[in-house]
């Protein structure tokens, strides 16, 4: 069975379509939605999904209005964006370091986006507004850090992985230290952010995330295509007419900026970056970045991850990122003994 088809337009321009991924990304996109829609009808105020799908069409009382569109909904629309963006930015840090272990959580943007955050929470009692600033900051100096010490001749594979790691070591000791220089309240804080929670998230997160990810979101996959190439390697990408140093840098400046987005939004959520690019890869079974369906799969982990903690738990009893990397890890664990047994590591 033919899995991959070419597509004519009437202007003469032809389109390879691989027909697997396109089904994967649309039955991922229907239970991301799907999630959504629960997701939105559960917590202390039961509200059934059709009544939910009423409310969002505007044919809902002026309770379900206020709890869907107020409470609930800016809330479940960060976990889509979050996990979005996650999805992408492991998928991209994949691609490039050549590595199913180089992902955000690995290479120590995750971490230096918490930095960034301490320093505003310990030291200045920062605002949200300056909490979000920080972490941002401190994703964008931690990848900048990266690049800079995994550059010679070009930035390659395993030295960004390398290099990420031992990043990732000494900005975890920052911010263990920065937790002694905090009060009890400070710390507390700062505990219940490093976890990676959706609980309170409004429309304040939600409209920063959504304007980064409408411009960096076609960006990158307009340059998919050069992204590909790369993985048969420098000099034949080269010879095949890619700018290699400078779609990597402009896709690492992507991830970063994606993953310190989302980290600023809802808290370093852990392992999303890591597995929803794999998963895509073994539901599509196809070669190459992956970018949509990773994508995809980031925002329906996310969500559903956040519906199981809210279903078994309680509302706002246990954070979605505890959830993530416990399923994470399992993942991580199973991962390393198939790449060991494979002779890859």
């Amino acid at each position: 069975m033919r899995t991959n088809r070419a597509i004519r337009t009437p202007g003469g321009l032809s389109v390879r379509l691989d027909v697997r991924a396109t089904v994967v990304v649309a039955l991922l996109l229907l239970a991301a939605l799907t999630a959504s829609v629960v997701l939105i009808g559960t917590g202390d105020f039961p509200i059934p999904a059709g009544d939910v799908l009423k409310t969002l069409l505007g044919n809902g009382n002026a309770g379900q209005e206020f709890i869907v569109n107020e409470l609930r909904l800016p809330r479940v629309l960060v976990g889509l964006l979050v996990g979005a963006s996650l999805g992408l930015g492991g998928a991209l840090f994949q691609a490039i370091s050549r590595n199913p272990l180089g992902s955000p959580d690995v290479l120590g943007l995750s971490q230096g986006a918490t930095a960034g955050a301490l320093t505003m929470i310990v030291l200045f009692s920062g605002s949200a507004a300056q909490v979000t600033t920080g972490a941002l900051v401190g994703g964008l100096v931690t990848g900048l850090a990266i690049y800079l010490l995994a550059w010679k001749q070009g930035v390659h594979g395993y030295r960004l992985v390398l290099v990420g790691i031992g990043i990732s070591a000494i900005v975890t000791a920052v911010n263990g230290y920065l937790l002694t220089r905090s009060t009890l309240t400070e710390a507390a804080q700062a505990v219940v952010w490093m976890t990676g929670s959706l609980s309170g998230r409004d429309w304040a997160q939600v409209w920063p995330l959504l304007w980064l990810c409408a411009v960096l979101v076609p960006l990158v996959l307009a340059n998919g295509r050069g992204l590909r190439m790369m993985e048969m390697g420098d000099d034949v990408s080269n010879a095949l007419g890619v700018r290699v140093e400078r779609v990597r840098l402009l896709l690492l400046v992507a991830a970063v900026l994606l993953t310190a987005a989302a980290t600023a939004a809802a808290g370093p959520v852990s392992f999303v970056a890591l597995t929803a690019p794999q998963l895509a890869r073994r539901l599509t079974r196809s070669p190459g970045p992956n970018l949509l369906p990773s994508l995809c799969m980031g925002a329906t982990l996310l969500v559903t991850a956040d519906w199981v903690s809210q279903k078994v738990f309680g509302a706002d009893q246990l954070p979605v990122g505890v959830v993530t990397g416990v399923l994470g890890g399992v993942y991580l664990l199973w991962l390393l003994v198939t790449e060991r047994k494979a002779g890859r590591i």
